[in-house]
């Protein structure tokens, strides 16, 4: 399984649009198309209210309002943190990611840009039983560090498993240069004691394992905010 930039650069741009990735909404274009354009003053000027008048409406609203009490009551999420460590956690409500800001001791400024879940692996379990396989859930990360004042900047393509960091790519480019840089091998590409260096490097700026633990409980957190403001959302759109 590959996670490389192209997946978080998708999630850029759709952010940079005020859309949200691979989202479902719903969408205003059949009720557009739908109006009648001709102005007529002998047309009857009528307004529905379809919860009035169709059952199902009706019974979905109230499905909708069980299933919101029901998280509220078995489920409820808590305050995200705001800070882990040396970072500064900015959550962006209704969208799939947050950003992550700190400096690290060499006065380097650091931003992470962590997705919420976008994949997931099976991992067979390794007793003796016959119990059901293992899923572990992939988290998208993007690090870069650069100094003040520099041009160059260091990003690393990370993936976060619930227990450890895994290294993707590691490229430096201008800050000041939107040209897509030359990537560079896979990590796994490069011989051991340079694959070690490079997560020395991270782990000295907090970015660890004990990190991607966070963000997956950050992440689960978020997941159900997400899920219930979305439920608001939809049960908002039947009262009208």
């Amino acid at each position: 399984m590959m996670y490389g930039r192209a997946f978080v650069n998708g999630c850029r741009r759709s952010l940079f649009s005020r859309r949200i990735l691979n989202s479902i909404s719903p969408s205003s274009s059949s009720s557009v198309l739908c109006r009648r354009t001709h102005d007529s003053s002998n047309a009857p000027k009528t307004q529905r209210n379809p919860s009035a008048s169709s059952p199902f409406i009706s019974r979905l609203q109230r499905i909708l309002q069980n299933e919101i009490q029901y998280q509220y009551d078995y489920a409820p999420p808590h305050q995200p943190p705001t800070e882990i460590d040396k970072f500064t956690v900015q959550d962006r409500p209704g969208e799939l990611w947050i950003t992550l800001t700190g400096k690290s001791a060499e006065d380097e400024n650091i931003k992470i840009e962590a997705t919420m879940f976008d994949g997931s692996v099976l991992e067979p379990n390794s007793g003796d039983d016959e119990s059901e396989d293992t899923v572990r859930l992939h988290i998208s990360m993007l690090v870069d560090v650069w100094k003040e004042g520099e041009t160059n900047k260091m990003e690393f393509v990370c993936s976060a498993w619930p227990e450890s960091l895994e290294i993707q790519k590691i490229y430096v480019f201008r800050r000041d240069n939107p040209a897509k840089p030359y990537m560079g091998p896979d990590i796994t590409n490069l011989g051991q004691k340079l694959q070690t260096e490079f997560y020395k490097f991270l782990h000295a700026r907090g970015v660890n394992d004990d990190l991607c633990k966070f963000l997956h409980q950050y992440m689960s957190n978020k997941d159900r905010i997400e899920y219930m403001q979305w439920l608001g959302k939809v049960q908002s759109y039947f009262e009208k």
